[in-house]
């Protein structure tokens, strides 16, 4: 009994770790590195703390450490993250910009939905949580990609 609550013990301490990305939350500046850096952004619409799927696409792909480094030199992440729970709440700033972001990239109101945008904000793809690896997550990530 002691060995599993050990155990435990040991994979929260590492959950809460472990960070996915270095995400950026500010659209305009995700913009601004995109073109400094020519690279995609990534747009994550996700329920941090009420959407199942969007935790799973957390655990199996934005915090594996093949999708951290791919990430790092590939892509510019931007979370737009609506979270229910009161003491998960945004700034307002920070809600009022999600809002925003989800009228205009997000119209059917999907969670998790991921859209890969060119510097400017224009849309080269959308997908979603899938089961699949991290490598084939890149790949259709990078499908978008003109």
């Amino acid at each position: 009994m002691m060995r599993i609550l050990v155990q435990i013990t040991l994979l929260i301490l590492l959950s809460f770790s472990v960070k996915a990305q270095d995400w950026n939350t500010n659209f305009k500046t995700a913009k601004q590195i995109a073109t400094s850096e020519n690279k995609p952004i990534i747009l994550v619409f996700q329920g941090s703390d009420w959407c199942a799927p969007c935790i799973k696409l957390e655990h199996e792909v934005w915090s594996t450490a093949t999708f951290k480094k791919y990430a790092k030199e590939h892509f510019v992440m931007l979370q737009a993250d609506f979270p229910r729970k009161k003491k998960n709440a945004l700034p307002k700033d920070q809600a009022k910009a999600n809002g925003y972001l989800f009228e205009t990239y997000n119209k059917n109101g999907i969670f998790p939905f991921v859209v890969v945008l060119d510097s400017t904000g224009k849309v080269m793809g959308q997908t979603s949580y899938k089961k699949t690896t991290p490598e084939n997550y890149i790949k259709e990530l990078n499908s978008f990609l003109k």
